[in-house]
């Protein structure tokens, strides 16, 4: 059953008003983290979206490494978990063909892939997505600095790079 949907949005102003219609099968609804998604977007290239987040999780995979040989360990650090988060998007993206959910949460986009992972990497998720908190919001980043100490951010890179390696197969 396909049922035609008009929305009107009207500017600030009130001067412009632009309607756009689409139709949506009702079939193809998905719901992600109480948003609805659209399975059958025409516009939608699924591999161009994939590679979009292959190629841009690499130039954070690489940011990730100058930022450590520049001693930056902490920043560093967030864009080892940037970088891991782009390739689970990826991931996602190819499993349920619609947009990745707007979330930072590493286990939590690798459960919404249907990524079967083990305890191991379960908590690997769970501590570098704290490298995103910890790296950006004030009420953290002075513990977060005295943490990232050249062994620490060594030890968490290898971390990285292995589940880096390990999604990319299953791209």
């Amino acid at each position: 059953m396909t049922q035609i949907f008009a929305i009107t949005i009207e500017c600030k102003a009130g001067k412009q008003k632009t309607t756009n219609y689409f139709a949506v099968s009702l079939f193809f609804f998905i719901f992600v983290e109480r948003k609805i998604l659209f399975m059958d977007n025409p516009q939608l290239d699924i591999y161009k979206i994939i590679e979009h987040w292959i190629e841009t999780s690499d130039d954070d995979f690489n940011t990730m490494l100058t930022l450590f040989q520049s001693k930056t360990y902490h920043w560093a650090l967030f864009m080892g978990h940037i970088s891991i988060e782009k390739l689970l998007k990826a991931y996602f993206v190819k499993k349920n063909r619609i947009h990745a959910p707007f979330t930072h949460n590493l286990y939590r986009l690798a459960e919404l892939g249907g990524l079967e992972i083990s305890e191991e990497y379960a908590e690997w998720f769970f501590k570098i997505t704290t490298f995103n908190l910890n790296a950006r919001y004030d009420d953290y980043k002075k513990e977060f600095y005295a943490i990232c100490t050249a062994d620490f951010t060594k030890e968490w890179i290898e971390k990285i790079k292995t589940l880096q390696q390990w999604i990319k197969q299953m791209l």
